[in-house]
């Protein structure tokens, strides 16, 4: 079996499907098998939507795939779906989790390598019953793993999050110093295992403007973030910190570490985003599966005006078929 990527299609009716078509099209196969998980109907609308052709085989199951080849596997069972560019529904909602449940469960059962997830809504989500603040959290839950992290990577940037899909008014309670020290000890071990890095050196930012100045603007540094640094270098991992976001990036200190770890989400995401150009990878860490996505959302104001972008979903799917060779070197060692 060759490099097996299984791709959930995403919520139906915003830019996922676009997204997966336009970057499978010029997609060179080498040692890759897609599997697209959606229904043969969704595929057909959108391929016809954006007057592209993409030559599949369409799978009875998991057991008719053909290697090195593009290849469509239903998923969503009795489900009669239909497609309505730039709405939300209940039903887009199931059927983007059918497709992501299928995909964690033949990853879990080793007959996908790796899934690369399209985005979802997650209000259509919540109104399927799946009540979770997104893909990061379902993953989790379903490989029974309590200590993951969302990552986001462009080349050699990797920003990972101690907090994530959380009010900004609720990060400084969460924070403690052993969560802090947990996602350091995540993220070294995402950079060893999965980024092939032996000695992975990790910078901390700070939760305060400057990183608290001494205590001025914030304690939050010198009772939380330094404590588990220095546990984290206790244990011989190479951390340093804790760094004052503004200035980390501005002087682009992020080019002399292997990993940089932000207290929450937009302390992380905005520096990446804009450093990324459209290029980054959502990558969750610690999970015992390959997961990557594109670091963008469902797109509903543009969905079905062929207007998409599919730098970032093509970029995932290079990073998943890395991480998979880096896991199968790991085996063989």
């Amino acid at each position: 079996m060759g490099k097996r990527v299984a791709i959930s299609i995403g919520d139906v009716n915003g830019i996922g499907p676009e997204v997966v078509i336009k970057a499978l099209s010029k997609q060179p196969l080498k040692d890759l098998t897609p599997i697209i998980l959606s229904s043969k109907k969704v595929l057909n609308w959108w391929l016809n939507n954006l007057s592209q052709t993409l030559d599949y085989h369409h799978a009875s199951s998991i057991d008719d795939i053909v290697e090195q080849q593009f290849n469509l596997l239903e998923t969503y069972g009795d489900e009669d779906i239909s497609v309505s560019p730039g709405t939300f529904s209940k039903q887009s909602g199931k059927c983007a989790m059918l497709a992501v449940k299928k995909g964690i469960a033949l990853c879990k059962s080793q007959q996908a390598n790796a899934l690369v997830t399209a985005p979802i809504s997650k209000e259509a989500v919540n109104l399927a019953g799946y009540h979770i603040p997104g893909h990061t959290e379902f993953l989790a839950e379903k490989t029974n793993t309590s200590d993951f992290m969302m990552m986001l990577v462009h080349e050699d940037l990797r920003v990972g999050l101690v907090t994530g899909h959380i009010p900004v008014s609720n990060v400084s309670s969460t924070l403690s110093t052993n969560l802090v020290t947990k996602y350091i000890g995540v993220m070294h071990n995402a950079l060893q295992n999965d980024f092939d890095i032996a000695s992975p050196n990790i910078a901390v930012l700070g939760l305060n403007p400057h990183a608290g100045d001494g205590g001025v603007i914030g304690t939050e540094e010198q009772e939380i973030i330094s404590p588990a640094i220095e546990l984290a270098r206790s244990k011989g991992l190479d951390v340093t910190g804790p760094h004052p976001a503004d200035g980390f990036f501005g002087n682009r200190k992020h080019e002399q570490y292997d990993g940089i770890l932000a207290m929450y989400h937009d302390q992380g995401l905005i520096p990446f985003k804009t450093l990324s150009f459209g290029g980054g990878v959502n990558y969750t860490a610690g999970i015992p599966i390959i997961r990557t996505s594109p670091d963008h959302g469902t797109a509903f104001d543009i969905a079905g005006e062929n207007k998409a972008n599919p730098s970032s979903f093509t970029e995932a799917l290079k990073l998943a078929a890395e991480l998979i060779e880096h896991r199968n070197k790991r085996v063989v060692k």
